[in-house]
């Protein structure tokens, strides 16, 4: 295996740049690895396209605005950061680990002052060439700021500001658990007029959380794709969802995955022993899924189109094939689909 089996060239012109104005007027190609054929539908179609006894599983986690923009004390050079997770260093202070541009002019000791109201943080530690600790005053409350002058974190490939509809359109309709910096994307076709259909067809929801991390979209650099370490990132899954999920599975339906970080977390909470039941907690998964893998608790998946040599696009190749996942990206971009966060979305089955 070699990092160029998954790379392909995409048009830049395929790049969504923005939602379409109905979350499930978007594109779904229908990938099916048994029968080896490929449907063009749209999302809202997804309930005729399933059957009744089958589970749907949504990642419930919340985006949080967490890009802010500041200056350098005493300086006029603009600052970026990206609040990444919490790190509780120190009692009494707020600490995050943070992505900072440009980092190499936010050295050990700068204070960077934020937003409006010029909040001052200080760089406590250089953890590498892009990232930064960064510590706020005591007793200062980040939410709160974040709530009042946060930036939706959008991904570099939309080369656009945000603005107020991406508080909303970057969010699926399941987030209640705050804490990620991108969004769940195949979750954000969903709409509540979509999820009614499919509750009356016998096709319930259940939710469980991975809180994304920068490091599920982080490129793969080796030209080994197994020598690439994934970043930690936090999981739950409630004992309801686990009874619901592991009934399913004995009653002979099917899971079907929305998204590749609900994979993943599924995949990592099958109970040890029996590949029917999947174990109810929580804790920090670096599961890294690629060709050969043998999947199982998902037995069908909904995803959106991925970056070329990303781990998102390695985990659709182990689900799907790779010769085939190979020929349905050709066909997506020879009919003109739309890609990535903002794009169109596949069902494998």
């Amino acid at each position: 295996m070699h990092i160029s089996d998954f790379d392909y060239q995409l048009p830049p012109e395929r790049i969504a740049q923005k939602p379409l104005p109905e979350r499930d007027g978007s594109r779904l190609l229908v990938a099916d690895r048994k029968r080896d054929t490929i449907e063009h539908r749209h999302f809202r179609d997804l309930p005729e396209l399933l059957r009744a006894g089958d589970r749907l599983v949504v990642n419930n986690t919340r985006v949080i605005p967490a890009r802010i923009f500041g200056q350098r004390e005493g300086g006029t050079t603009r600052v970026e950061l990206l609040l990444l997770k919490e790190a509780n260093q120190n009692p009494g202070h707020t600490v995050f680990t943070a992505l900072a541009r440009p980092a190499r002019k936010l050295t050990r000791g700068t204070i960077v002052t934020l937003g409006t109201s010029a909040v001052p943080v200080t760089i406590i530690e250089e953890i590498d060439d892009k990232t930064r600790m960064v510590e706020f005053p005591p007793g200062f409350s980040v939410p709160d700021f974040l709530r009042r002058e946060g930036h939706v974190p959008l991904p570099p490939y939309i080369r656009r500001e945000d603005d107020s509809d991406d508080r909303e359109r970057y969010q699926t309709i399941f987030a209640e658990k705050p804490g990620a910096v991108a969004a769940p994307t195949a979750g954000l076709h969903f709409t509540q007029s979509l999820l009614t259909e499919l509750e009356q067809a016998n096709i319930p929801v259940t939710a469980i959380t991975l809180q994304v991390g920068l490091g599920t979209f982080s490129p793969v650099v080796e030209p080994d794709p197994r020598a690439h370490k994934m970043e930690s990132e936090f999981y739950s899954i409630s004992e309801p969802a686990a009874g619901e999920i592991t009934a399913t599975r004995r009653e002979g339906g099917r899971i079907v995955a929305v998204g590749t970080t609900a994979v993943r977390t599924l995949e990592t909470a099958v109970h040890r022993g029996s590949s029917a039941a999947i174990q109810a907690g929580e804790g920090w998964t670096r599961k890294f899924i690629y060709p050969p893998y043998a999947f199982q608790m998902v037995d069908a998946l909904i995803t959106n189109f991925h970056l070329p040599r990303s781990t998102l696009l390695m985990l659709v190749s182990a689900f799907a094939g790779l010769e085939f996942t190979r020929r349905v990206y050709e066909e997506a971009i020879r009919r003109e689909y739309r890609f990535y966060s903002y794009g169109d979305a596949m069902l494998v089955v």
